[in-house]
C-alpha cells in the first residue's frame, strides 16, 4: 500500500492566507514510469524551501509541475492562486545548465537585462529596467561587475547572473535548480549569503542534492523520491534520510563538507 498523499504543511510555523504553491493530489508518470504519486503539500509566501531526493526522485519533475511546463495526469497544482500557465510571468527559474556562446559579445548588464523584456518596450531597456537591473546584480554582490564579459565569469558568477536575470523580473517565486552544483566552496557560500538576504516576501524554492547546504540554506524541505512528504530541516534524522535515498547518508552541519554516495565527507 502507498503512504504517499498525506497533506503536509509541515507545521514549521503558522500560516494564513493562500499559499503561493499548492499541490493538490497531483500524480505524474513519463510514460509507464510513476515519477510523482499522489503530492500533497504547500509552500507558503516568503518560505525559502529545499527540495531534496535521490537522483531520478522526481525533485527537477516538480519544478516544472510548478512552472506548468508538463501536465499532472491526476490531481492540480495552483501557483500564485492560478494555474501555472497564468501566473508563469511572476515565477523567475534558473535551470542548472545554461547553453551559452562565449564568443557572443554579452556584458553581465546585459544578461541581467533580458529579465526586463516581458516589461520593456518593444525589447529597449528605459531607465527603470536599467535601474531594476543594477538593484538586482547588486543583491547578488556584483554591483562591480555590470560591464564584464558574462563569458569571463566564473561558474559560481555566472549562477549568481542569471539570479539577479530572474530578480530582475520582480518575480513573486524564484525556482532555483541546483544552484551549487557547479560551483566551488568559497563561490557557494556567496550565494548562500546572498539568497539569505532576498526579500523577505519572495518565495524561494530550491532543488539541491547537497545535504550540507541544505542544512545550512533553509528551515523546510520537501522530499521526494516518488512519494513526497514536507519536514523541518531539524527533522531530516539519518533513519529519514535513508528511507528517502534507500542507503546511508548523514546530514553534515559542518561548513565546506558534502557527503557521497555511502554517507562519508568529500573534502574535496
Amino acid at each position: 500500500m502507498s503512504d504517499c498523499g498525506a497533506h503536509t504543511s509541515c507545521g514549521c510555523e503558522s500560516h494564513s492566507g493562500e499559499p503561493a504553491i499548492c499541490f493538490e493530489g497531483v500524480s505524474f508518470s513519463y510514460g509507464r514510469s510513476l515519477v510523482v504519486e499522489d503530492a500533497d503539500f504547500d509552500i507558503y509566501k516568503g518560505e525559502s524551501v529545499c527540495v531534496v531526493g535521490p537522483n531520478g526522485g522526481g525533485k527537477s519533475t516538480l519544478l516544472k509541475l510548478m512552472l506548468g511546463l508538463l501536465q499532472p495526469d491526476q490531481g492540480r497544482v495552483h501557483l500564485l492562486g492560478d494555474t501555472p500557465k497564468r501566473s508563469r510571468s511572476r515565477v523567475g527559474y534558473v535551470p542548472q545548465h545554461i547553453d551559452f556562446d562565449p564568443l557572443f559579445p554579452v556584458t553581465v548588464l546585459d544578461v541581467v537585462l533580458m529579465g526586463r523584456l516581458e516589461r520593456s518596450t518593444f525589447g529597449f531597456a528605459n531607465r527603470r529596467d536599467t535601474s531594476r537591473a543594477l538593484e538586482a546584480l547588486e543583491q547578488m554582490g556584483l554591483a562591480d561587475r555590470t560591464q564584464d564579459s558574462f563569458a569571463a565569469l566564473s561558474g559560481g558568477q555566472r549562477q549568481a547572473v542569471l539570479i539577479a536575470r530572474a530578480l530582475a523580473a520582480e518575480v513573486d517565486v524564484l525556482l532555483l535548480d541546483e544552484p551549487t552544483a557547479h560551483v566551488d566552496v568559497a563561490a557557494e557560500e556567496r550565494l548562500l549569503k546572498s539568497l539569505k538576504a532576498l526579500k523577505e516576501d519572495l518565495t524561494l524554492v530550491t532543488v539541491s542534492h547537497d545535504l550540507a547546504f541544505v542544512s545550512r540554506s533553509v528551515p523546510k524541505v520537501v522530499c521526494v523520491n516518488r512519494c513526497v512528504h514536507v519536514h523541518p530541516t531539524t527533522e531530516l534524522t539519518d533513519d529519514r534520510l535513508r528511507q528517502l535515498y534507500g542507503f546511508e547518508v548523514r546530514m553534515v552541519q559542518h561548513d565546506h563538507e558534502h557527503l557521497d554516495s555511502h554517507g562519508g565527507h568529500d573534502h574535496s
